[in-house]
């Protein structure tokens, strides 16, 4: 399986067999909430077959993927959920979960969905959920695709915060959550002089955040290890990121992607005049990321057939 180091290597939607085309223009294919499964909120773009499952970041909730589902093509059923705590999703049980407890809400919530295999994209801290999903349930998934990596800082639950965690927590109890938000957007994108619109999106997504889910995925974040789960991973596994990412910079990627068995390896992507906020500022790379991914997790399966 073949690196892509530009995101000018991939192809554009349209090659892709029109499968992932830049637009839809198809009415009724915007993402609609759906009625809580599994004490988990969701979001929808309908579809067919294996569908994919997208986990937003630590800022963020489900509504953050709407210009994705956008630029994926019509007949691919995406689901979009707010991770527990989010929005009127329930929180976690323990104040410090770790990411195979999210991993574990995350097979509930397929099981209340009575989905067998899914594709899964992580962004930022929806990366380590995604890479514990697919390392615990191999069985589950059939793709992944990682955005934006969030490596973990490896902090052994209960122990105390380092002094980034701990700061992400006392300013949202200090500024309250529109300061907090307005000051913390625009570092997740690329410009943001000139990118004033995708400035705005982040913050609104930000300013959705409420404890204790917020505060539940600090720790999980501060206990993180990308990479010790990105060795478990059996799936094709694609990994991209914005080449400006101030908040998770592209070497955690790229050691998320080196820790991936061979076999696992689908892509690695680079995205020129990108940040954080991939899935905001570049949604026809991520969207082409994930075409190609499902790609090869389709063709390994034809593969298999014939072993």
């Amino acid at each position: 399986m073949a690196d892509l180091k530009e995101f000018g290597s991939l192809p554009s939607g349209g090659q892709l067999q029109g499968a992932f085309p830049s637009k839809l223009s198809a009415i009724g294919m915007m993402m609609q909430r759906q009625p809580l499964t599994s004490d988990i909120e969701w979001h929808e773009r309908p579809g067919n077959g294996t569908p994919l499952i997208c986990l937003h970041g630590i800022g963020s909730l489900a509504t953050t993927f709407a210009p994705l589902a956008e630029r994926l093509g019509p007949d691919l059923r995406v689901i979009a959920w707010n991770a527990p705590g989010y929005g009127r999703s329930r929180p976690l049980a323990s104040d410090w979960p770790l990411a195979a407890d999210y991993a574990d809400a995350l097979l509930r919530f397929c099981d209340g969905l009575k989905l067998d295999r899914v594709h899964v994209l992580g962004h930022s801290l929806g990366t380590l959920i995604g890479a514990s999903f697919a390392a615990a349930y191999p069985n589950r998934v059939s793709s992944l695709t990682l955005a934006s990596c969030a490596h973990g800082r490896g902090t052994p639950r209960g122990h105390k915060l380092s002094e980034i965690d701990a700061k992400r927590l006392e300013d949202l109890d200090r500024l309250g959550v529109n300061e907090f938000a307005r000051i913390r957007s625009p570092r997740l994108v690329f410009e943001p002089g000139v990118n004033h619109d995708l400035v705005e999106a982040v913050r609104a997504d930000m300013t959705t955040i409420t404890m204790p889910g917020y505060g539940q995925a600090v720790r999980m974040l501060a206990s993180g290890d990308l990479s010790a789960d990105c060795t478990k991973v059996q799936v094709p596994t694609s990994v991209i990121v914005g080449l400006h990412d101030q908040v998770t910079p592209p070497e955690q990627s790229r050691a998320a992607y080196q820790a991936l068995v061979p076999k696992a390896r689908s892509k690695f992507v680079s995205v020129p005049n990108c940040g954080h906020a991939l899935h905001r500022q570049a949604p026809d790379a991520l969207a082409a990321t994930i075409a190609l991914t499902i790609k090869d997790a389709m063709q390994e399966g034809v593969a298999e057939l014939h072993d």
